[in-house]
């Protein structure tokens, strides 16, 4: 089966999705656990408890059980995708599979110590035509979900965020001292460079980013736009941005 859809646009439809999941085995956006394992174990602890978003077919979830992270909860959208991980994975205690909406997460407050997403928040913004301003329906999802993130950390919790993303873009999604977290961010890959960032829950975000945040604040009240980004990935869900800027 060609998974590849005919427009951007499919990536945000569920249907699409539970298709997909109905034939394809597995696939990891932006690389495997072994990519970006070294910076996980610094700062995931193997005995805390986890989100994952938009866990997909990926073998993330079971290749970081395995290496000793037991105490995973996979949500997604699909039931598809869910029904099929949950029995793939039916013999890991400790690893629960649920389905649900990132922007609408359905725990209590301060439930985990580490949210983890990989690429799910890319695809929420595979409608965007440039690198400079996200649609105010795609901001207004984004600021959904990192509220919803945000409230399930708990105090000294991370957001733990894989993506095409460079800095100078998608910190400005994550740079708002209402989330209450500080920024840091790694990247990783040879050549071609993806991006981690750690998000930690009760720090201050630095003289930095609280400048950004402002100069942000001052130009949404003239520009009502939020800033995103892409960049490439074997299957290029953001290959119709246009980065030319004309």
């Amino acid at each position: 089966m060609d998974y590849l859809p005919d427009d951007n646009s499919r990536y945000k439809d569920v249907d699409y999705w539970d298709e997909r999941y109905k034939t394809e085995q597995c696939y990891d956006w932006l690389g495997s656990f072994s990519k970006i394992k070294h910076l996980l174990e610094q700062h995931i602890k193997k005995d805390e408890s986890i989100l994952m978003l938009g866990c997909g077919n990926s073998s993330l979830s079971g290749d970081m059980y395995s290496a000793g992270y037991h105490s995973i909860t996979n949500i997604d959208y699909s039931s598809v995708c869910i029904n099929t991980m949950s029995a793939r994975y039916s013999n890991c205690p400790g690893m629960t599979w649920h389905q649900m909406d990132v922007c609408q997460l359905c725990f209590s407050d301060a439930s985990f110590d580490v949210v983890l997403e990989k690429a799910t928040l890319d695809a929420i913004m595979v409608e965007e035509k440039t690198p400079w301003e996200v649609y105010p329906q795609t901001a207004s999802i984004i600021h959904r979900a990192l509220t919803e993130i945000s409230r399930c950390l708990r105090p000294g919790g991370r957001f733990v965020s894989v993506t095409f993303a460079q800095p100078f873009f998608r910190k400005r999604l994550y740079a708002r001292t209402e989330y209450n977290w500080s920024i840091k961010h790694y990247s990783y890959g040879e050549g071609f460079q993806y991006f981690v960032y750690v998000m930690t829950k009760g720090e201050k975000l630095s003289p930095d980013d609280v400048a950004l945040e402002k100069k942000l604040l001052e130009d949404t009240k003239s520009h009502p736009t939020i800033t995103a980004t892409t960049n490439e990935d074997k299957e290029d869900f953001l290959s119709n941005i246009d980065l030319s800027g004309d």
